[in-house]
């Protein structure tokens, strides 16, 4: 049952907090709450991490984008930084819920929340992104790729840890990116399948790609074989043919009754990555 809710101001004041019993953070709580009201959590004390200024921020730091934990997901979308620096994940941001849901939950927490088809996650995997992660030993970094456990079960312990920010390399000149998804008809349908690409030209040649797919195994997936075999190619219908069809061997969706079959959605799957394929050569070509 719960007993206290409280609200530090600093990263050292949530740890010392933390350690005071069971408790967790709290940020936007679109799904912690919920999962406290079904009774699939117990917690006695909330630690709510909105009012650390440092956590709220979106910046540039030598040529890395810094997207704090208390920052929502409809402040990525509409950031003029992430759209200009980072399109895909803003594109990835904005199909998250409904509104009001964007305008309460956080990006950090819907990739804590372990999710395969997280769409935020999903796009900052194609981006290289890195947690900072703060608890009692000090501060350590981990991929956000590596943050996955399993559905829904995170390496991150929100009773003990803190994620203050989520960090990646801006997008330069020469760089394209793409996030493609496909869904039910309704404002909050979940993800059948998305896909993120960030690429990298050289003239008319691929210099290097990475191609994030979800759901398609408990977490987002890399499209490794993909990557590697598409690199120092042309940009062309062939190269584009041949990647998705490697995305595809790579992929092992199963049947579900919300997605739809497995058999049908790795089809799908082609189109969504040439898509996203042709999206990503544009923006590079630009």
């Amino acid at each position: 049952m719960l007993k206290d809710y409280v609200q530090p101001k600093t990263v050292d004041g949530v740890l010392a907090s933390l350690r005071q019993g069971n408790a967790r953070i709290i940020a936007g709580g679109t799904d912690l709450m919920l999962d406290m009201k079904a009774g699939k959590t117990e917690v006695e004390k909330l630690v709510d991490i909105n009012c650390v200024d440092s956590l709220k921020k979106i910046e540039i730091v030598d040529g890395s984008i810094i997207i704090g934990a208390a920052v929502t997901h409809q402040e990525v979308a509409t950031s003029k930084l992430i759209q200009e620096k980072a399109p895909v994940l803003a594109k990835a941001c904005r199909t998250v819920g409904s509104l009001q849901i964007r305008n309460t939950g956080t990006m950090v927490g819907n990739v804590i929340n372990a999710q395969p088809a997280a769409d935020a996650a999903v796009a900052l995997i194609a981006l290289g992104a890195v947690a900072e992660i703060f608890d009692e030993n000090g501060i350590s970094y981990l991929p956000v790729e590596e943050l996955y456990l399993g559905v829904g079960q995170s390496k991150i312990d929100s009773s003990k840890q803190l994620v203050t920010s989520i960090k990646f390399p801006s997008l330069q000149s020469g760089q394209g990116s793409a996030f493609v998804r496909l869904a039910q008809r309704g404002a909050l349908a979940l993800p059948m399948l998305n896909v993120s690409v960030v690429v990298t030209l050289s003239g008319d040649k691929v210099d290097w790609l990475r191609l994030v797919m979800a759901p398609v195994a408990p977490k987002p997936v890399r499209a490794t074989e993909a990557e590697k075999m598409i690199q120092g190619k042309q940009v062309n219908e062939e190269t584009i043919i041949a990647t998705a069809n490697a995305v595809a061997s790579q992929a092992n969706p199963r049947d579900s009754a919300l997605r739809g079959s497995g058999e049908y959605r790795k089809s799908v799957l082609q189109t969504l990555v040439k898509r996203g394929l042709i999206e990503a050569f544009a923006e590079a070509q630009k």
